[in-house]
């Protein structure tokens, strides 16, 4: 249908090893994320939710207003690009989560952001 929104999430990550200190069972890692919005109208990023599990099963849940300070417009046809970090205990682990976003009638709606994984390079093969 030409009215529902269409939001397409992609992520990249990489290990950030100037900041980690690995003796001390603290991997930094950043991530990339790139909102596109497919559809006809413009749509509002309100906030956010994320499940972080590390390698030992550890879950962490942050919810929030916005991201990284904002609320963007996003508006037909184009994408918001933004960076941010997670600071894990173990050298692998998994990010996911979901956007709670409004249509452009006012009406919220949620944009799943597809699990995604925080490891360091040594451990991928």
């Amino acid at each position: 249908m030409l009215n529902e929104p269409r939001v397409y999430i992609q992520v990249q990550s990489t290990y950030v090893e100037s900041q980690s200190q690995p003796e001390q069972q603290r991997f930094v890692f950043a991530y990339t994320i790139s909102i596109h919005n497919l559809g006809h109208f413009p749509v509002q990023l309100i906030s956010r939710y994320w499940r972080i599990t590390n390698s030992d099963g550890h879950l962490t849940e942050v919810q929030g207003e916005g991201v990284v300070g904002q609320q963007p417009l996003i508006p037909p046809g184009t994408e918001y690009c933004y960076r941010s970090g997670a600071i894990l205990e173990t050298p692998l682990g998994t990010m996911e989560g979901y956007y709670e976003m409004l249509d452009h009638n006012g009406r919220p709606f949620r944009a799943p952001i597809p699990v995604f994984r925080l490891a360091i390079p040594t451990l991928i093969n």
